[in-house]
């Protein structure tokens, strides 16, 4: 496991976390400041920011643990329980934001220095875009999903704020009050669609759904760095826990290359796999030896143990690299 990036991981959520509170503070300032049911959406959706933000930040100190006796894989799979709940409290802060701008739009509010308000949530807007950023750029760079989670909930919280600010504007100039409630209602709407997608990205992760998108960057680079002797690549499965990659394959070898040069293989394929995607893989490779079926796709010149001509390669794919079975034509 690379203890730098979890660390670096740890580090980010910190901010996430404080900022959180900080930003919070300012918001609900400007719902008592201007008694606005669009600045109140935001200030609620801040409440969600600062539970997930706690809960993500305790997820990554979990996952950042070694493996132990009882978790022999790790505990990465922390993460994506904290992004199950993240995406959880979006979604209910989404149904609370419509229940609120239904109530206001049905009894309206009268609204006071807008012009106040204003001005404090585009501030926080503003933090909110420099801790998302840095936030979703680290949590690519870490493959960190609670990371991504934070970061894309505090990005929709900026387009959303943003989306508040240009209705706020436009009732402040035109003193139409159903304004208010309407761009509620907006972007209660994005808000609920924001936390579904994280709730289903992290139940794919707790189910071992395959990536598709990372198996995809995988078969792409194995097939333009192809070894000489590996034959034929099968059965792959890449499986995330956190920041941790561990994949399993079966890689056929000539069946006459010793146990040591076999192993050197292996350690030619975990070294690409490592140069793409950090040094947080773990391997599993079973070692298959070939058979004469495996001569027609094998292109290995001066073989002396080729029973059959070389006809055609098979270029590996995201169905047949994934199949238990070894590749003939």
């Amino acid at each position: 496991m690379d203890i730098s990036r979890e660390k670096q991981n740890l580090r980010m959520q910190k901010w996430v976390a404080i900022l959180s509170v900080v930003i919070l503070v300012v918001k609900f300032i400007a719902y008592y400041s201007t008694h606005s049911v669009a600045i109140l959406t935001d200030a609620l959706e801040s409440i969600v920011n600062v539970t997930a933000g706690f809960i993500g930040l305790y997820s990554l100190y979990v996952a950042a643990k070694p493996k132990d006796w009882d978790h022999p894989y790790g505990h990465g799979k922390a993460e994506f329980i904290s992004a199950a709940i993240e995406g959880t409290l979006i979604a209910s802060a989404g149904v609370i934001i419509l229940y609120k701008a239904a109530q206001n739009l049905i009894n309206p509010v009268q609204l006071h220095r807008l012009d106040t308000g204003i001005w404090l949530v585009a501030a926080a807007a503003g933090a909110n875009y420099l801790i998302a950023f840095f936030c979703l750029r680290t949590g690519k760079k870490n493959n960190s999903l609670a990371l991504v989670a934070s970061g894309r909930h505090l990005q929709s919280d900026t387009l959303s704020t943003l989306g508040i600010i240009v209705g706020l504007v436009l009732l402040y100039f035109t003193g139409l009050a159903w304004i208010d409630s309407v761009v509620a209602f907006i972007f209660g709407a994005i808000i609920m669609v924001t936390g579904y997608k994280i709730l289903r990205k992290s139940i794919a992760g707790i189910m071992d759904e395959a990536d598709s998108s990372l198996l995809g960057r995988m078969v792409d680079l194995l097939n333009k760095n192809r070894g000489e002797n590996w034959i034929d690549l099968h059965n792959l499965r890449v499986i995330k826990y956190g920041t941790v990659l561990h994949l399993d394959c079966h890689l056929t070898v000539p069946w006459y290359l010793n146990v040591h040069e076999a192993h050197r293989e292996i350690d030619s394929l975990a070294e690409l796999v490592r140069k793409e995607f950090g040094e947080s893989p773990e391997f599993f490779v079973h070692c298959d030896g070939c058979l004469p079926f495996s001569c027609r796709i094998c292109k290995k010149a001066g073989c002396g143990e080729r029973k059959n001509k070389f006809e055609q390669e098979i270029r590996w794919t995201l169905e047949n690299i994934s199949t238990n079975k070894k590749h003939e034509l």
